[in-house]
Formats: structure tokens, C-alpha cells, sequence
């Protein structure tokens, strides 16, 4: 059975960092892409970062340019978030995902 479980998300003050950790089990993804969304009340999901199996050339959706980074270590079949300066605009729940795979979530709060 394959999972994703998502870690890391917690209520900070606008500026700080966090990180966000996403863990598969079940079955590697070293292959694929993976990625990251996040849902904000009342809204779809939006594609936040994408990163491919080479680990190059990752996609980050605009308003996180220069403040996230998206990472991998295929070994520990693990993905990873680094949020730096965030705003209260970041609050949402931030989900990964795999091919057809999702995890269940992990918040991220963002005072002001």
C-alpha cells in the first residue's frame, strides 16, 4: 500500500522559516516527478513547486520564487520544502503528491 506522509507544517510569524518533509512508503518514486500543492480555504489546489526525478530544473509557481526550495533524497524516499520569508499569504495546507498519490496534509499558519 502506497503513502505519503507529509510533516513539518505548524503555526509561525510572518518572516520565519519552516520545513515541510514528505515521506513515501510502499513503493520508490525515484523515477518521477514529485510535487507539492497547497489548498487555501475555499479555493483548489494550486501547484506550489515541482521537482523531477533528476533533481534539476525544479518548477515553483511565482509568488515563491526566491523564498521556497524544493528538494529530494531518493534514498530516503523523501521530499522535501524549504520555506523561507513567509507571509501571511503562505497559510494553507500544503499537500504532496506523486503521480496519483497524495498525502493527507500538514498545515502551515503564517502570522502576521
Amino acid at each position: 500500500q502506497v503513502q505519503l506522509v507529509e510533516s513539518g507544517g505548524r503555526l509561525v510569524q510572518s518572516g520565519g522559516s519552516l520545513r515541510l518533509s514528505c515521506t513515501a512508503s510502499g513503493r520508490t518514486f525515484s523515477g518521477y516527478t514529485m510535487k507539492w500543492f497547497r489548498q487555501f480555504p475555499g479555493k483548489e489546489r494550486e501547484l506550489v513547486a515541482a521537482i523531477p526525478s533528476s533533481g534539476h530544473n525544479a518548477y515553483y509557481v511565482d509568488s515563491v520564487k526566491g523564498r521556497f526550495t524544493i528538494s529530494r533524497d531518493d534514498a530516503k524516499n523523501t521530499m522535501y520544502l524549504q520555506m523561507n520569508n513567509l507571509k501571511p499569504e503562505d497559510t494553507a495546507v500544503y499537500y504532496c503528491n506523486v503521480l496519483s498519490n497524495w498525502g493527507q496534509g500538514t498545515q502551515v499558519t503564517v502570522s502576521a
